[in-house]
């Protein structure tokens, strides 16, 4: 059990922990010469119920960010008033930071009893009894002790081991399995080992040999050895005293500074805007408004903030509010760790809280909807928390950050999901989660914006997957709705084509004025002008019909598969395109081929195909990578030979089609280019 001293400057904190435990912890020359205590200074006790480790904290105002860097990591206050002087301003600010840091175990050491008689001894206790009212110490006994005649110090002694069996009993049923974190208060040099820090296990195991990494400055560093409660130990865990000797290539005790926090590399994620709750004290003289400076104190750190109301425009003394705190530079935290404000003179302490949301939004931070999320997140119970967060807009949630943000343990997301029975989608190293109902939701309202969409549109072939995004009331980032899409689709509900989606069951058929206008073209893109078919403008020419109609009806035959945009609006007949690339298979057997064989080999008779239209073929080729070009030269990418069809075989039952500009192909001629005639 660890134990932190608190209370007024020169009450005898270092005294009654000397007369404990026989350790001075004024350790610097300062101090020696000063009287008082300037730095966290640190004893251990051994006892039945185990080693008892304390720390005594400066008194003096001008060190009470020392103090708050010492509090954070302690079980048990030992908070010390002097029996000659009673409760003095830092006794006061004292017990305020430790209601504020949540320490609920504790007792009263009225030190230097020897100077005091039974009527201001019985004074003392009423005056610290009525301090201690409403907050987390109210009705904590209170022990006469004196340092310099051993008056008590027995008593203090066995009811500290008590408290620490009682501590170590509810220990054991502390969960450890949360992710590793130091929160450092030392760092420095020793002689034949390099670099090592100390400080409290704030969550979770470290061991030997891990790795582990220096937050926020993201150094990696592996654990040497380890102290625990002042002696060598295999592993340190929560709530533990430890020395960490660390080695890395940039660990140095310069390179790691007091409020770093050692930690799993997994939860590496700095943040400088979080999201928070707020309890203000009630001796802070106005209220707090927008953007009020103060330094925040997180376990060892100090920083400067500014905070943010977010439920009113102020927040006023003694009240509770939600706030975004705003920090000059990042920290590591966790979500659900307190944290206390001072003002930036270092005078007074202003209040504390906790940590809810590390990633705030800078913008829109005040709207209902992510106050919602706030009340949600800030749920003790992770996995009451998660099933709120998810019910909410936007209606998925993180979950591998959620796990981070919290510290929770590496198998904690897999967990979490199943207990839940989310439906999660796995992507680039991200795990989104959504309820089981919310997902069951997402597939009809797919289904149902599908089905709309080939009702209002029977001759597309489906819908563009953006736009069917933005049109769901639960909008996925875009790779996670890929990846929804493709589930959905390996369950049979619908097939994803490219870029458009569509229902499984759901095949285009032309209106009938679209058939007829086909059966009006399809002529003229067979038959002796089918490796050099008229263009848009010419076929519309011919027809009499407007350009942009040709252009629409081309667009959508392409997506059918039954047409392919070799050049800008010159469209061939996919089985002419497959035609043309066994042509190319054949000019390539021996090799590589040009331009002008590959011409030659296309065009006959008087329909010459030309080189301008044989290079516009070869470079629609060239970029769907059924053909390699070098140079001048061309060579074919046999995995891509059945893109527009098998080549193996010519089409079946190809049919050359009289009239359009040119006569029918003798079945010699035919023979003699390796083809057959072929349908509509």
């Amino acid at each position: 059990m660890i134990i932190g001293t608190a209370g007024h400057i020169d009450h005898g904190k270092t005294a009654l922990i000397g007369a404990l435990t026989g350790v001075d912890t004024d350790r610097l020359k300062e101090e020696k010469a000063r009287g008082i205590s300037i730095d966290l200074g640190f004893a251990y006790l051994p006892s039945e119920a185990g080693i008892l480790g304390f720390i005594d904290v400066p008194g003096h105002e001008r060190f009470i960010h020392t103090m708050l860097a010492g509090a954070s990591g302690i079980d048990f206050a030992l908070l010390v008033v002097a029996a000659d002087d009673g409760v003095m301003l830092q006794t006061r600010e004292h017990l305020a930071i430790l209601d504020l840091l949540g320490v609920s175990r504790g007792l009263v050491a009225l030190t230097k009893a020897d100077l005091a008689d039974d009527a201001r001894r019985a004074a003392v206790s009423v005056e610290i009894a009525e301090v201690l009212k409403g907050t987390a110490l109210d009705g904590a006994p209170v022990l006469a002790v004196s340092a310099q005649t051993g008056e008590g110090i027995a008593e203090l002694r066995a009811a500290l081991v008590a408290a620490a069996a009682s501590f170590s009993a509810e220990r054991q049923h502390a969960d450890f399995g949360a992710r590793f974190r130091l929160s450092v208060d030392r760092s420095f040099a020793l002689s034949g080992a390099g670099t090592v820090v100390t400080g409290t296990v704030v969550s979770g195991v470290v061991a030997v040999g891990d790795r582990v990494t220096v937050s926020p400055t993201g150094l990696p560093a592996r654990v040497r050895s380890i102290h625990a409660q002042n002696r060598p130990a295999a592993r340190g865990v929560t709530g533990d005293r430890c020395a960490l000797n660390l080695a890395g290539d940039s660990i140095t005790a310069q390179a790691i500074a007091r409020g770093d926090v050692v930690l799993d590399p997994s939860l590496l994620s700095p943040t400088d805007r979080m999201d928070a709750s707020l309890r203000v004290l009630g001796s802070e003289p106005k209220p707090l408004g927008t953007w009020f400076p103060a330094r925040l104190h997180h376990g060892a750190v100090e920083v400067g903030a500014r905070v943010v109301p977010l439920e009113t425009e102020a927040l006023a003394p003694g009240s509770y509010g939600l706030v975004q705190l705003v920090l000059e530079r990042p920290i590591a935290a966790a979500v659900r760790d307190r944290f206390v404000l001072r003002d930036t003179s270092a005078q007074r302490t202003i209040g504390g809280g906790r940590f809810i949301d590390l990633r705030a939004p800078a913008r829109k931070r005040r709207t209902p909807e992510r106050l919602a999320l706030l009340a949600a997140g800030g749920v003790a119970d992770p996995a009451t928390a998660l099933a709120r967060l998810v019910e909410l807009p936007p209606y998925y949630l993180d979950l591998d950050a959620f796990a981070r943000d919290r510290a929770l343990a590496a198998d904690a997301p897999a967990a979490l999901a199943a207990e839940l029975k989310l439906a999660t989608l796995a992507v680039g190293g991200t795990t989104l989660a959504l309820s089981a109902a919310r997902w069951t939701a997402l597939g009809e309202e797919i289904g149902t914006a599908l089905a709309a969409y080939h009702a209002a549109n029977p001759d597309l072939a489906g819908i563009g997957v953006e736009k069917l995004r933005m049109e769901l009331g639960v909008r996925l980032p875009k790779p996670a709705f890929l990846v929804a899409l493709a589930r959905l689709a390996a369950e049979g509900m619908l097939a994803v084509e490219g870029g458009w989606a569509r229902l499984a069951g759901h095949e285009v058929r032309l209106t009938r004025g679209d058939e007829l206008l086909w059966e009006a073209i399809a002529p003229m893109l067979a038959g002796p002008e089918r490796f050099r078919p008229p263009r848009v403008r010419d076929i519309a020419g011919r027809l009499g019909e407007p350009e942009a109609d040709i252009r629409r009806l081309f667009k959508l035959l392409s997506r059918l598969g039954k047409v392919d945009e070799v050049a800008h609006d010159h469209f061939f007949l996919r089985p002419v395109v497959s035609v043309m690339v066994g042509h190319a298979r054949t000019l390539a057997s021996d090799g590589e081929f040009s331009a002008a064989a590959f011409r030659d080999r296309i065009e006959h008779g008087e329909h010459a195909v030309g080189r301008k239209v044989a290079i516009q073929i070869l470079e629609f080729f060239d970029r769907h990578g059924v053909t390699l070009r070098r140079g001048d030269l061309r060579r074919i990418n046999r995995h891509r030979l059945d893109l527009f069809g098998a080549v193996d075989e010519p089409p079946a039952a190809l049919l050359a089609v009289q009239g359009g500009g040119g006569a029918d192909v003798s079945a010699s001629a035919r023979e003699a280019n390796g083809e057959e005639s072929y349908l509509r």
